[in-house]
């Protein structure tokens, strides 16, 4: 009776880790697709646009990353 009370509960917690979402609808054991990373250079070049260098440090770091 202890083994099959030991196998029910590690079949729930299967079940529950298994089945529980992590509130997108995706299951923990399988969370879906990675998160693109950006490339330093498409970092780089967001820095940029947003005005955070200057062109002169732009061009300077993007030859550093090619």
């Amino acid at each position: 009776m202890g083994i099959a009370f030991i196998g029910f509960l590690f079949i729930a917690v299967f079940l529950f880790l298994f089945y529980a979402g992590n509130g997108s609808g995706r299951s923990i054991l399988n969370p879906g697709t990675p998160i693109p990373v950006e490339t330093p250079l498409e970092v780089l070049k967001k820095r940029y646009a947003r005005g955070e260098i200057d062109r002169d440090e732009y061009e300077e770091r993007r030859r550093y990353c090619e």
